[in-house]
């Protein structure tokens, strides 16, 4: 299953590890503190209601992130695409874009820095993995 290069398998395996890193992150590691920087207690959230919505969104932000990832990484060349290259690709898309994005969007909203360091740990940890799985698929 691959197209220009890129292989549609690894990118919907990397998009469903990447959302289950976010299920870990924010529901096993980091809940409670992410909470507390938004200004959020179980109480508002219950209040809100289950949504399914953004889960939604986050899945196919998931997909498009790999897509996009693969493409980057395809460009590599044959043979270059590889766990160690994946790693460092997302790694440098992570410092590059996303990271410097959300400095910005923290710091003029008045965002309090843990959750500059929770939510960009959490997109660290996303692309790497996602790296990882599309470098170890490799480009056809």
């Amino acid at each position: 299953m691959s197209f220009a290069g890129m292989n549609y398998l690894a990118i919907v395996i990397a998009a469903v590890i990447g959302w289950l890193v976010g299920a870990v992150w924010y529901g096993a590691l980091f809940g409670k503190p992410w909470m507390a920087a938004n200004n959020l207690t179980p109480e508002t959230i219950k209040a809100r209601g289950a949504a399914v919505l953004p889960f939604v969104i986050a899945f196919a932000a998931q997909l498009i992130m790999a897509w996009v990832l693969a493409g980057l990484l395809g460009h590599l060349g044959p043979g270059q695409v590889t766990v160690r290259s994946g790693v460092i690709s997302a790694a440098f898309c992570w410092l590059g874009f996303v990271i410097t994005t959300m400095a910005v969007n923290n710091a003029f909203a008045g965002r309090k820095p843990a959750l500059l360091l929770i939510d960009g740990g959490h997109w660290l940890a996303v692309l790497a993995v996602m790296g990882a799985v599309i470098g170890w698929f490799g480009v056809k």
